[in-house]
């Protein structure tokens, strides 16, 4: 089964997803994706998925538009502005979905209230993707 995961910058909520997913089948074929991607995953992405026991250290960003021409089973976007300028996909594709998460990269504050957002958007990520693999997707 083959997945992409897109939202804006690629460097936060779709990069999450991904490793979930991943995590609870390692035979399903994960990419994320921005369509505006950021230099890199960001640190404290990186960080609290750490405290979760996953490493995506060395995940990059990649442009959604890398993956056009292929067929998904399941495109998922997680965030407004990643559906809203969705690429059209060429190949086929047979499942879109929408799961909106707020971004932690905007989140103010102290850093440990910033932290504290990372963390209650990880654990959103976490929840519902679970969810979508064992109701859906593993079916």
């Amino acid at each position: 089964m083959k997945i992409i995961i897109l939202c804006t910058g690629n460097s936060c909520r779709s990069q999450m997803a991904e490793a979930f997913l991943k995590l609870y089948d390692k035979n399903l074929e994960v990419n994320s994706a921005g369509t505006e991607p950021s230099e890199k995953v960001h640190p404290k992405a990186i960080k609290v998925m750490a405290e979760a026991g996953i490493d995506i250290s060395g995940n990059s960003t990649k442009p959604a538009d890398e993956f056009v021409s292929r067929s998904f089973d399941y495109v998922i976007t997680v965030c407004d502005n990643a559906r809203e300028h969705c690429p059209v996909f060429t190949g086929e594709v047979k499942h879109s979905l929408h799961i909106r998460f707020d971004d932690p990269a905007e989140a103010t504050g102290t850093e440990e209230e910033i932290y504290a957002e990372y963390r209650r958007i990880r654990d959103e990520i976490r929840e519902s993707f679970y969810a979508l693999y064992h109701e859906i997707i593993k079916k």
